[in-house]
């Protein structure tokens, strides 16, 4: 990518959105001197008026650019691609909205990133758009958010922790007192929708994904149970995490020669266990039938999220037991609210991650751990998310 020919170095794209609006105000706050930033939408006057919102955190934001790009305009998605060495969008559900942002991106050598949780999204957008990015340099970097980061950066340091060479096991649980916004209970409704679908892309992809001929690496659903190494009731997550982390250890031989791991949330009580089973599954049940999903989807609409109040009191904690080569180690990744203030943050660091930093030679769709690794890890930890060895013997 030629870096003096393009006019930005990163463009956030649906700046006035939830997220959006927390993403434009974390790099108002933490931009590096010298990064040609921009935020991008389709309604330039919501635009100007974050910008003065941005410009009370930092008055040099009362010049930044505003650059109208509108979804169903392919040539103003061309635009902002071949003028832009990063774009970090915000803009979903993904699978609706997403396609033609990531199609400009491959084909104009720029980098992306997203905050997608969608499977049948990120497999559709590798069958179609992957080798044209390899092609042009470009990479494409989902789930930059509280999916998948902690997950699959978490996996990432945890196997840093164990023997080379070995067959290595790593499980992940995850807790949080978070609540969700509108965009991410509709994206579920949507995904446990459309679940066909999600099996067919899935199985397109493997049939045009190569795989490493002497190594492997796979992410099986566990079974509910109760953990003893954490103390909690295991309840596997039907997320596209471990997707993510077993794409990571397909790519980076430090995984070791068979690698397996399992995603679970971490639940201190049988009771709540046995809830949480249940609801999962009267959820999806009711997305089967579109009267009931549109009512369900109408009682938390997207662009609404929790206040500032209740975020300030959000938590997570992702902890992950790791073996291989004789040895156990306990880690744990962990910061604040993960649905908003951390998933902004993510996403900011991700973007700035690709343009400022020095980072292995990738392209194509790849995951944070193999395109940026060590680099963002580092990013995320200077800004306040923690990265630790619990225990280990």
């Amino acid at each position: 990518m030629n870096e003096s020919s393009r006019t930005y170095d990163l463009v956030l794209f649906g700046a006035t959105g939830f997220v959006g609006v927390l993403t434009a105000e974390y790099l108002a706050a933490n931009a590096p001197q010298g990064l040609r930033w921009a935020i991008a939408g389709r309604d330039t006057t919501k635009l100007e008026r974050l910008r003065e919102r941005l410009t009370e955190i930092n008055p040099e934001c009362a010049v930044l650019p505003v650059v109208r790009v509108d979804i169903a305009e392919r040539s103003s998605l061309r635009e902002l691609a071949v003028n832009t060495r990063v774009v970090a969008t915000t803009v979903g559900p993904y699978l609706e909205y997403g396609e033609g942002l990531v199609a400009a991106c491959a084909g104009a050598g720029t980098d992306y990133v997203d905050l997608t949780g969608e499977p049948e999204f990120v497999d559709l957008m590798y069958v179609r758009h992957d080798a044209r990015a390899r092609d042009t340099g470009a990479r494409l970097v989902h789930a930059c958010g509280f999916d998948s980061i902690p997950h699959d950066l978490g996996a990432y340091y945890t196997v840093k922790q164990l023997p080379e060479g070995v067959p290595l096991r790593v499980d992940g649980f995850v807790r949080s007192n978070a609540t969700f916004s509108g965009g991410t209970f509709n994206s579920a409704l949507n995904q446990f929708a459309r679940a066909r679908q999600m099996l067919a892309a899935q199985q397109e992809r493997r049939r045009n994904e190569p795989r490493p001929i002497d190594r492997t690496a796979y992410a099986p659903t566990g079974t509910p149970r109760f953990a003893k190494e954490v103390g909690a009731w295991a309840l596997p997550l039907p997320t596209i995490d471990p997707q993510i982390v077993q794409r990571s250890a397909r790519a980076l031989e430090r995984y070791g020669p068979d690698f397996r791991y399992r995603h679970y949330a971490a639940v201190k009580t049988l009771p709540f266990a046995v809830g949480g089973v249940l609801g999962m599954g009267t959820l999806f049940a009711a997305s089967q039938v579109p009267p009931v999903r549109r009512w369900l989807g109408g009682r938390l609409k997207p662009g609404e999220g929790p206040d500032e109040a209740r975020r300030a009191k959000s938590w997570f904690s992702v902890r992950f037991v790791g073996e291989g080569g004789g040895r156990r180690v306990y880690t744990e990744v962990s910061g604040g609210d993960p649905g908003y203030a951390e998933t902004a943050k993510m996403l900011a660091e991700s973007a700035m991650c690709l343009v400022r930093d020095e980072l292995p030679e990738t392209a194509g769709q790849v995951t944070t751990a193999e395109a940026m690794g060590d680099a963002l890890i580092e990013r995320l930890t200077k800004a306040g998310i923690t990265f630790r060895v619990a225990a280990e013997r």
